[in-house]
């Protein structure tokens, strides 16, 4: 296809705008540090999941062309040598940002730089704190070389034993329990410290006695995740999910990160020993795994100065009444815009409705909860007061695995009826359905939202979501958690959209009425904001309805297979900022009603036919009239954004920050219409 970005390649351009923010001299110092840290721990999951996914397919013998017309074999070498020279740039990122520390009195030094004091220090610190915890191992016939883990640095050096001559290989791997970065209590600035690898290297000798130390090589192993699921039914999708997690750390290795200075024949018996290629290598790196500065560096007490100011999220006045939340429900649906306004009102609508005597029942789906969840804690609160409890607990949402069978079986084990969804699809929904009994009789309240149920995230999250007590969406909600029952049918769905149901038909049916009036000579419009953009079909919808005539906005914060035409039809933007932009929100003009939709599914083919998703009308003039607001913030043409040129690249827009808008109290409602309906940069006037 003509106008399609492979999608590896277009998250790679992603990850590069992330690093961009590393070097950007507007942010606070301390975010800069941060956002290389982000873009290392992503860098790791694309390995893991997308990497491996294209060696597990050529494995397997699937060398048919993608949509970009790529094969998977063509695609790899471009994808290692993209991999390699983005982590080049880590590195000079990186020395640029540790200069700048030094000058706010931060020295993470090397080796060469210690003093005698920091030295003779450093040694018995060894001595007393490291050396107890570490193993050292020495690979033989008798100890076969063993196992490492993945996302762990590991130190291999050349030992020369003392009295037979013998060579042999030595491994020591860095305890995760450790702190990276050691603090020394002497010396130049504020701050000042050596990093753990650099610690352990410096005292080898003391783990190997007996030996000298010939050479050394500091090294990261990143390991194959993907694995094919066998779910022949609901009932084996716990017990196939537990098997999988177990495999995991044994996957096969795929990338083998080395520091700079490593000695080739130590790295070649390392290579041999792991039974790996040399193309799997990114050798000659300053600095492994940067995410020790999110970890460490950022968290340094005192340089709150440096960091982001702290950011009070807001509440509406109507929800700090003295009223349950059910009332100020019924007194009108509830528009959220997390972070900006609080989620603080998500959780109290699950936690009074376990605590509320007139509750009958609370439904709910879980993708990712936080670590200390208060839904769970209010779920179980609410199964032991006897209330029936419903929760579909996605045991498959991938690097929460382990922590959601352990919710699952917590949530089990306190009588809560636990569904695990269906074989073959995922369930992402976000929605949450509490049943009350009320002088009028029976109402149902609904949650529904573009984000997780997590509420750590929902702190650095934009997303957005709805209270309400509409009757028919209820109805939908409670057939919905039927279907994920395994009771399809029982009362049909009319309003909310359920992939893999009915939301591409729903999708189709939009651009062939925008398409339709645009060349009719109508106006005709459609803005989609969302995280991810790669269905082939969905791409071929919207360059044939510019080709038309509509006039196309797409937000997207990372893939975006969908390259913008000359003709300008389409627009193409990236919004990276303090905030992840998460929210999804669909918008079609359709002779000026504006149906406007908020979903928890991207434009990508999983989610549209291989997932449990739900897309949710917007009905309320006023909540629309929000949203379409935000919109028209986030589309103007000073805001600061990433647009998509016509080659595929993209160029910063530095405008107003649109997320520092949204964290204003009160801030300034903006019409949509006024702004783009009848401009040139979008739909034509009406005559």
């Amino acid at each position: 296809m003509k106008y399609f970005i492979n999608r590896e390649l277009s998250w790679m351009d992603f990850n590069e705008r992330v690093l961009w923010e590393a070097c950007n001299p507007l942010l606070p110092f301390m975010e800069r540090l941060n956002f290389l840290s982000i873009t290392a721990s992503n860098l790791d999951e694309f390995c893991m999941v997308r990497v491996a996914k294209l060696i597990n397919r050529i494995n397997r013998g699937e060398d048919d062309k993608d949509a970009s017309e790529y094969k998977p074999s063509q695609l790899l070498p471009i994808l290692k040598q993209r991999i390699t020279d983005f982590q080049r740039e880590q590195d000079k990122v990186y020395d640029e940002l540790k200069g700048l520390l030094k000058e706010q009195g931060i020295h993470i030094l090397s080796p060469d730089q210690l003093s005698d004091t920091q030295t003779a220090w450093l040694k018995q610190y060894f001595v007393q704190e490291v050396l107890p915890v570490l193993t050292p191992r020495v690979p033989d016939s008798a100890f076969p070389f063993p196992y490492l883990n993945a996302k762990t640095i590991h130190i291999a050096c050349s030992l020369i034993n003392k009295r037979t001559g013998k060579t042999v290989l030595g491994l020591v791997d860095l305890p995760e329990k450790l702190s990276r970065f050691v603090l020394l209590p002497m010396g130049k600035g504020d701050v000042r410290g050596i990093l753990l690898e650099d610690l352990i290297s410096l005292h080898l000798d003391l783990m190997f006695p007996g030996a000298s130390i010939d050479s050394l090589c500091v090294f990261r192993l990143t390991r194959n995740t993907d694995y094919l699921l066998d779910i022949s039914s609901s009932d084996t999708i716990l017990a196939e999910m537990e098997k999988i997690i177990k495999q995991r750390p044994y996957g096969h290795i795929l990338r083998v990160e080395v520091q700079k200075g490593a000695n080739e024949e130590t790295l070649d018996l390392l290579l041999k020993s792991l039974q790996v290629k040399k193309d799997t290598l990114v050798s000659g790196l300053q600095t492994l795994d940067y995410r020790f500065l999110s970890k460490t560096i950022y968290k340094l007490p005192g340089y709150g100065h440096l960091r982001y100011e702290p950011y009070q999220y807001r509440t509406a006045n109507r929800l700090m009444q003295p009223e349950s939340i059910f009332r100020t429900i019924r007194g009108g649906d509830i528009f959220f815009h997390h972070p900006y306004d609080s989620y603080e009102p998500i959780v109290k609508f699950i936690s009074d409705a376990a605590d509320d005597s007139r509750v009958l029942a609370i439904k709910q789906t879980l993708y990712r909860v936080s670590g200390n969840s208060p839904f769970i804690a209010a779920l179980v609160r609410a199964a032991q007061k006897g209330k029936q409890v419903t929760v579909l607990v996605e045991v498959r949402a991938r690097f929460d695995e382990v922590s959601n069978i352990e919710w699952a079986h917590a949530l089990d084990k306190a009588g809560v009826h636990v569904l695990y969804g269906f074989p073959a699809w995922k369930t992402h929904s976000k929605i949450s359905l509490v049943v009350r009994r009320e002088e009028t009789g029976i109402r149902s309240y609904l949650h529904l939202g573009t984000g997780n149920y997590n509420d750590a995230t929902a702190k650095g999250y934009t997303d957005l979501s709805l209270l309400t007590c509409n009757r028919q969406l209820a109805k939908d909600a409670n057939a919905f958690f039927n279907l994920l029952a395994g009771y399809p049918g029982t009362m049909p769905i009319k309003e909310l959209i359920a992939s893999p149901y009915s939301f591409r038909r729903m999708l189709e049916e939009k651009f062939a009425g925008e398409k339709e009036n645009a060349k009719n000579g109508k106006p005709a419009y459609i803005l989609a904001k969302m995280n991810q953009l790669s269905d082939p079909g969905i791409v071929a919808n919207l360059l044939d309805a510019a080709e038309a005539g509509v006039k196309i906005d797409l937000v997207v914060r990372g893939i975006c297979c969908l390259k913008a035409p000359e003709h300008g039809n389409i627009r193409v933007r990236s919004i990276v900022g303090r905030f992840l932009e998460h929210a999804r929100i669909f918008v079609f003009y359709h002779g000026g009603a504006m149906d406007t939709y908020i979903s928890s599914a991207d434009w990508m083919t999983r989610n549209i036919d291989r997932r449990i998703e739900l897309t949710v009308p917007i009905y309320d003039q006023n909540v629309k009239e929000r949203i379409l607001s935000i919109l028209a913030i986030q589309l103007n043409p000073e805001a600061r954004a990433w647009h998509m040129q016509p080659d595929g690249s993209y160029t910063l827009n530095q405008g107003f920050d649109t997320q520092s808008v949204f964290m204003r109290d009160g801030y300034d409602f903006v019409d949509f219409s006024s702004l783009f309906l009848y401009d040139k940069y979008t739909v034509r006037s009406e005559e």
